[in-house]
């Protein structure tokens, strides 16, 4: 196993705010996506698109990315050729109005032994609640750690699935240790097409965590898959990218 990494560099032309950053990133990659035949065809398909990216960094103190400043950001996937055509098409989007991504620089990982993920976005989980309706999972709203768990494990295996086109067979949750590092629900904003003149403001809740994985065969795999294609759900909005120890 092995996942490829973009490192972009970005000039920023005008301040994002901080609880804007996720949708300025989404919609910049949404568009090379438009670019090229099979991107587009991935971005319309409501399938796992195998890819996730972290935050512009570093963070400002006032939380707003400054404009003529530079930051970097990170995109991930476990699809080389995906790696491929966007490298080439990140630094074509040149007419977009909040940045620029002027370097993307490609880094191909191999699996390696992961001791401990930390979520550096917010990572969203949907779960079922005592009425089997759809609800984020939060420590208010559930609290529930096993169901937690056992989603976040499904959800990896589904996108190992679907990538590899072979099952694993888990003995048991690949999470030995879970902690939640926020306080309160940790939101991720993005602005949803209504119709040609009207568009509505989404927020997702989901929550930062350190994970401490088992030592297993499975359970390393699919480690490794939450770094290259996130942890959770809405990856195309920047939710669960995660770092490692």
């Amino acid at each position: 196993m092995k996942y490829f990494e973009l490192k972009c560099l970005a000039y920023i032309k005008k301040e994002i705010e901080l609880n804007e950053s996720f949708d300025a990133l989404s919609s910049y990659i949404n568009y090379c996506f438009t670019k090229d035949e099979v991107l587009k065809k991935l971005h319309e398909e409501k399938d796992f698109k195998n890819y996730c990216f972290g935050n512009f960094y570093p963070i400002e103190k006032n939380k707003v990315y400054k404009k003529g400043n530079t930051y970097e950001f990170v995109i991930r996937s476990l699809d080389e050729e995906f790696i491929y055509k966007l490298q080439k098409l990140l630094r074509e989007n040149v007419n977009n109005s909040f940045f620029q991504v002027l370097q993307a620089t490609k880094k191909v990982v191999k699996q390696f032994f992961i001791s401990e993920l930390y979520t550096v976005t917010p990572t969203i989980t949907t779960v079922k609640d005592e009425n089997n309706k759809s609800i984020f999972w939060t420590i208010d709203k559930d609290g529930d750690i096993l169901k937690l768990q056992e989603q976040l494990q499904k959800n990896l295996l589904k996108k190992y699935e679907n990538f590899y086109n072979e099952k694993l067979e888990p003995t048991q949750n690949f999470i030995q240790l879970l902690e939640i590092k926020n306080q309160k629900p940790q939101s991720i904003y993005f602005m949803k097409k209504i119709n040609d003149d009207k568009s509505i403001r989404v927020r997702l809740f989901g929550n930062k965590f350190k994970i401490v994985p088992n030592e297993d065969e499975v359970s390393q795999k699919l480690a490794f898959v939450a770094l290259a294609c996130g942890l959770g759900e809405k990856q195309s909005y920047g939710g669960g990218f995660c770092l490692w120890k």
